[in-house]
């Protein structure tokens, strides 16, 4: 079939009222990458989608790059790739799918024999825990965060948890705002922006999404926060985690805690997904740190004959 023949992908922006559709789709095709979270979908860039040859078909957009992830369902998946390379004829576009397991570079590959080329980052692949390690810190490997924990339990001995909630909320945005303007006044041309803008999102609309979000105070003080999502039925996707950079151990408490949280809300998860380091060698050093269980790799692939860069 010529990508010519087929008509553009009548795409919409994803809203909260396809979250049923979407993960019912999701939980069958099971993909594992952060990047198929809703929460993720609607929190980030401009994403659009569509249902189409008995699944999900998405056109996400960050900036200038156009990509499209992988299809997310049990349809037709040839028939669901060859519309995608026909939407990125339309639109003059190089035609790039994103969030490719094993699995599913295999099967690209048998549908499409000698059609793409497939490149893999390691900083796109996701850090997965498991949910007893991060709760207990057990044994010698995590003796630094047990003392990092111990120094916030010191200094903060009358420190309490809460669930977020419409009492905390506008602390905890006003401290988020905090964290912002302190890395953007640093660093003006970071990614910030676009984190801002996500979490933002996210606090506005984390009840509609399914979050599970926690807190740490002192007295009216927020110290750390963190927002999370299921992500499939043994794993849960922390999207969010902020901190008080001058209080020593806040990062390792609120991450314990929401391990914690997690683990006694709903026994059956056994993983934590922390995402990607997005090549940034202290967040790299940061997650694995903490020891991760396993890590999914996930790659990129475009047609072998577009050899142009968008």
């Amino acid at each position: 079939m010529s990508v010519q023949s087929i008509a553009k992908i009548d795409f919409k922006p994803v809203a909260l009222s396809d979250k049923d559709l979407y993960e019912n789709y999701l939980s069958e095709s099971g993909e594992r990458g952060c990047e198929f979270s809703f929460a993720n979908l609607y929190l980030w860039g401009m994403q659009n989608f569509a249902h189409l040859h008995g699944q999900i078909l998405i056109f996400s957009q960050f900036g200038r790059a156009r990509i499209y992830p992988y299809p997310v369902g049990n349809g037709d998946k040839r028939a669901a790739i060859e519309a995608i390379l026909a939407d990125a004829h339309e639109r003059g576009i190089r035609c790039r799918i994103t969030g490719l397991s094993d699995a599913a570079m295999n099967e690209l590959e048998a549908l499409f024999p000698g059609r793409f080329r497939f490149q893999c980052s390691d900083g796109s692949s996701d850090y997965v825990y498991d949910i007893n390690d991060l709760a207990d810190l057990k044994g010698k490997k995590y003796h630094a965060k047990r003392n990092h924990l111990n120094r916030f339990t010191e200094a903060f001995p009358n420190y309490r948890v809460e669930e977020l909630n419409e009492q905390n909320l506008p602390r905890v945005k006003q401290m988020a705002e905090d964290w912002y303007q302190t890395r953007l006044a640093e660093d003006p041309n970071s990614d910030f922006h676009f984190e801002r803008e996500a979490l933002q999102k996210a606090l506005l609309d984390y009840r509609a999404l399914d979050m599970e979000g926690l807190v740490l105070l002192d007295g009216e003080e927020i110290l750390a926060f963190t927002l999370a999502s299921r992500l499939s039925g043994d794993t849960f996707d922390v999207h969010f985690e902020k901190a008080r950079a001058d209080i020593q151990g806040a990062y390792a408490a609120i991450n314990c805690h929401m391990a914690r949280h997690i683990r006694e809300k709903y026994p059956e998860v056994r993983y934590l997904d922390r995402e990607e380091d997005m090549g940034i060698e202290g967040l790299r050093r940061a997650k694995l740190s903490y020891y991760p269980h396993h890590r999914i790799q996930k790659c990129s692939a475009t047609l072998m004959e577009e050899d142009h860069e968008d």
